[in-house]
Formats: C-alpha cells, structure tokens, sequence
C-alpha cells in the first residue's frame, strides 16, 4: 500500500517524463496512446487524484460535470488549454495548469519552415525530385517569394510570436505586430505595433498566427482579412485550426490572391484538411510545431513540476484556473 498520489497519463509522454513520475507518483498509463474519450476521462477520474492530458483530451462542460470528486488537478500537457473548459473545472474546484515557456523555440522553428517552405514552392520541388520529373532548368523555374527584407505581420506576441519575430530578425525582415496590449520597448525590439488587424494586415507580405484559439478569435482569418493582406502574401499557422476559415483560405489561394501557405495545423486534427492536398503551394505538416525531443522532455518535466507544487500544499506556477 502507498499513500502517494495517483495520475493518470493517457498519452505517451516521454521516457524522462514517464520516468520521473513513476518515480514520485503512482501512475496509471494507458497503453494504446490514442486520444482518452470521454468515458475513460470519467472513469479514470475515480481512479486518480491528477491527470496530465494532452489537447487530444476534450474536457468539455458535460464531461466535467459527470468528473468523480476525487480528481483534483488537471495539468496540461500543452500550452493551450481550448480543449478544457475551465470555467466549469474552476467551478468543481479542480485545479488546473498548462506548460508555457517550454516549447517557444521549437514551434517557432517550425513556423520558420513554413514561412521558407511555402515562399520557396518546396512541396513542388520535393515532388519533381522525388519522382524523377525534374528533367528542365530555365530562370523562371520554381521562382518563388523571397523572406530576407519583406514586411512580416504576426498576430499574437506571446512567448511563441516574440520568438518567431527573433528568428525572422536574422532573416533582416521587418516586424509588424497585434496584440491585446502593446508590449514593452525592451520586448518589442523594433517592430511595429498595430492596435487593429485594419493596420497590420496591408502591410503584411508574410502573415504568421501566434494567438489562442477563442471564440473572439475563431476564423480570424476569413474572406474578409484575406482580401486585406497584399497580392501574393503567404500564410502561416502554428497556433491553432480554429483560427483561419478553411475555405476562404482556399478560395484565396485559387484566386492567387494569396501565394501560398504553410499550416501545421487544421480545423480537423488529427487528419487535416484533404482539399489542400489539391495545391502543391499549401505546404503542411501535422501539427508537430513543439516535437522535438528537448521540448517534450520540458513539457513533461513543467506538468509534474505543477503536480509537486500542488501536491506539496503550493500554488502550481502555471495555473491558469
């Protein structure tokens, strides 16, 4: 018998992670790694003191409602927490916490890519390499969108926008910002605020989305904003799918009104979206923004480091309610 805590992990976190907590917890894994339904979030809510999901795990208004007495904290593994419904778990006093900080880098990484990626045609030129069809050169071959010196509008300069807007610095692109607030000149660093998307998207030859998925904020990008950005612009997601309306994305990209698009995730996930699979200058990757091994580990290590601090009589340091 033991008195230690028990939580439940329903997706295969990292062999540190896993490791750590079953060396200070109790821990219940499930073996399948696919997405805890509904059910199982209940069932295992009678099992266990804590949870670590991921955003697979949906826990909606119903689902918190029928939650056993005896769960009381969930900590997030993500950044993100639009899958929790968190006035209803505050509301049944269940703690609950994310894990910013931690995976900054490497999302940003990612939107890097797909900003190059979706500029360069890269989908199409892997697939004439790929397939042996590259059988001609001339110099309107493959000509593309070049990043080094263009206008780039980030809608979001959290953790993630901020260290976008330093790696695109190096590529000497010029910043221009939305946010809730303006932020301070030491973390603006040069780049121009808007205080209205009427501002920012005209001037946006790159668009890069870097704010929560809310529902203030759900399909931000719509027929409406695209058609304000310029001819030719690129889109680029990393944040969430809720934020652009799929078609009108599309319909931008047939029109060519916008050049191009590299999106790492999709209203539908996992899965995505087949209608982009019809146009070779939509480069896309399956919502891999923060894998990389460092940045799991630190996920992993940030939820249980909040399961200490809880567990331990202490306020979690990354409560969000």
């Amino acid at each position: 018998m033991t008195d230690r805590p028990v939580i439940w992990i329903p997706r295969r976190l990292s062999d540190a992670t896993l490791e750590r907590a079953q060396r200070d917890y109790e821990v219940i894994v499930k073996d399948d790694d696919t997405p805890g339904t509904a059910e199982e979030i209940v069932e295992m809510s009678a099992r266990a003191d804590a949870i670590i999901p991921c955003h697979s795990e949906h826990l909606t208004a119903d689902v918190v409602a029928r939650l056993d007495p005896r769960l009381k904290i969930v900590a997030n593994h993500s950044v993100g927490v639009d899958h929790c419904d968190l006035k209803a778990l505050a509301d049944k006093g269940i703690v609950v916490t994310n894990t910013p900080d931690v995976l900054s880098d490497a999302t940003a990484e990612i939107a890097m890519l797909l900003m190059l990626g979706a500029a360069r045609h890269a989908v199409r030129g892997d697939r004439l390499v790929r397939t042996g069809a590259w059988d001609s050169w001339s110099p309107s071959f493959m000509v593309g969108k070049q990043v080094t010196g263009a206008r780039l509008g980030i809608i979001g300069m959290g953790r993630v926008g901020r260290a976008f807007a330093e790696k695109a610095r190096g590529f000497g692109m010029e910043i221009h910002y939305h946010n809730r607030s303006r932020l301070a000149p030491g973390d603006e660093k040069g780049a121009t605020f808007h205080e209205s998307l009427e501002t920012l998207l005209p001037v946006s030859d790159f668009l890069s989305l870097h704010c929560p998925a809310t529902p203030e904020t759900t399909d931000l990008l719509n027929e409406s904003t695209l058609s304000r950005l310029p001819e030719g612009a690129v889109v680029v997601n990393t944040a969430r799918g809720a934020l652009v309306d799929e078609d009108a994305l599309i319909a931008a990209i047939e029109s060519g009104h916008i050049m191009a698009a590299g999106l790492d995730c999709f209203k539908v996930e996992p899965g995505g979206n087949p209608a982009f699979a019809a146009h070779e200058n939509v480069f896309m990757l399956p919502h891999i923004g923060s894998a990389t091994r460092a940045t799991r580990d630190a996920m992993g290590f940030r939820a249980l480091d909040n399961l200490d601090a809880f567990f331990a009589g202490q306020e979690p340091g990354d409560r969000v309610a």
